[in-house]
Parts: C-alpha cells; sequence; structure tokens
C-alpha cells in the first residue's frame, strides 16, 4: 500500500496510508493527540512507582518517546512493551524528525536506540526505561496480568474492524492487572460495548482535536 508523510494540524508528521485514508497518529495533531491520550488520561495517573506499560501498535514510536520524556517529572520507573507486526522502515522515522519537533534533540540518541533494538529482548534505553519490542500480531499476547496501563494505538476500526472485538479487548483485559487501565483515541459505541462485554469499566473523555470523545477502561 501506498504510504507517504504528512503534516498534521499542530506542524508535527505522521505516515499516511492512501490506499485506507488513514494515518498512524491523527491528522489533527499528531504529537497533541499522543500526549492528550495516552499522558494526560493515561501515564499521569501513575506517580512515584514502578509500572509496566503495553503499547498496542508501537508504529512511529511516538508514544514511547513522548512517556520517555515525562518519566521523570513523574517519578516513574518503567518497563515498556511496543507490539507491533509491521515495523516502521527507518528511513520514514528519520523524516518523521520527532525529536526536533518536540524540541529534544538531547533524547535523538534514545529514540534511535528504541528502533534499532532487537526484537524480543529487553534493552534499557534510559536509566529507569526498559522497552521490550514484540514482533507479532495483537491476537497472540498472552500474559495475564502483568501491565498496569495500556496503550491502545491500534490503526481505526473503520479499516481493521477486527483489531476492535470483544476477542481482542478479553485479550487485554486479561493482560492488564487489577484496576488496571487502558486509553484509546477511539470513542466508537461498539468499541464501548465490546470493552464493556469482557469486564471494563469504561469512561467516555473530552477527546484530542478533531474528536470529541476518547475512552478509557479500567479492569475493575
Amino acid at each position: 500500500m501506498k504510504r507517504r508523510i504528512i503534516t498534521t494540524g499542530d506542524g508535527s508528521k505522521t505516515i499516511q496510508i492512501e490506499d485506507w485514508d488513514e494515518q498512524y497518529h491523527s491528522k489533527h495533531g499528531a504529537v497533541q493527540e499522543a500526549y492528550h491520550v495516552f499522558i494526560d488520561h493515561g501515564l499521569r495517573l501513575f506517580k512515584n512507582t514502578r509500572i509496566k506499560i503495553l503499547e498496542i501498535g508501537f508504529g512511529t514510536g511516538l508514544n514511547t518517546l513522548i512517556t520517555l520524556l515525562e518519566k521523570e517529572n513523574l517519578g516513574l520507573q518503567i518497563y515498556y512493551v511496543g507490539v507491533e507486526a509491521f515495523p516502521v522502515p527507518m528511513e520514514e522515522v528519520d523524516q518523521l524528525d520527532y525529536c526536533s519537533r518536540l524540541n529534544v534533540e538531547e533524547h535523538r540518541e534514545a529514540f534511535m536506540k528504541m528502533h534499532k533494538t532487537p526484537w524480543e529482548e529487553p534493552i534499557m534505553i534510559s536509566e529507569g526505561f526498559y522497552l521490550e519490542k514484540q514482533l507479532k500480531d495483537f491476537k497472540l499476547i498472552a500474559d495475564t496480568n502483568l501491565f498496569d496501563l495500556i496503550y491502545f494505538d491500534a490503526f481505526g476500526a473503520r479499516v481493521q474492524p477486527d483489531l476492535w472485538t470483544e476477542e481482542i479487548f478479553l485479550i487485554m483485559y486479561r493482560a492488564l492487572k487489577q484496576n488496571g487501565v487502558l486509553v484509546t483515541y477511539s470513542a466508537k459505541g461498539s468499541v464501548r460495548r465490546a470493552m464493556q462485554a469482557v469486564g471494563f469499566n469504561v469512561e467516555r473523555l473530552p477527546g484530542p482535536p478533531g474528536k470529541r470523545e476518547m475512552l478509557r477502561a479500567t479492569k475493575t
């Protein structure tokens, strides 16, 4: 499928899959969406502790980078698992240039390390931040009661409805610890109902620019 780099509403870039008319991040603002959904309504629930994060769709590495940037502010030690079936080529990662956009050139080496580290091998990216990338389909995740937080950042249900089903959210539910949290940019009624069907307590929250709402689900 044809891919191209586009500039989003906040000036940051993302990858567009033209055949699907779908982007890796919001066309209204890639960085704004990442912070709003995954940091403001997910990571900031945790302070001064050790946590394990599961990202569904490692993709461009933007969510991983901003999590690293916010780690110190929140006093966190993080073990981060990023699952991806189709890795983004390094030439596209270079074109996205997130470190320049975020004005964090001092973290460029760490960001490159995130993308270049071997799959299936835990690597210390910086002190207190370990990354393990897993190259596999989301349906093959078999962890139980392991994660405190899930970033659910798969392609949208319009183009990949099989990633937003009860089957998938049951896998997510099992992977979370008790009182663990899943956050996603989606607010579709079918997604909310699938989450509730497997046991999640689901909240509708204000969405990022370009979206009225988003969802946060808690394993109760």
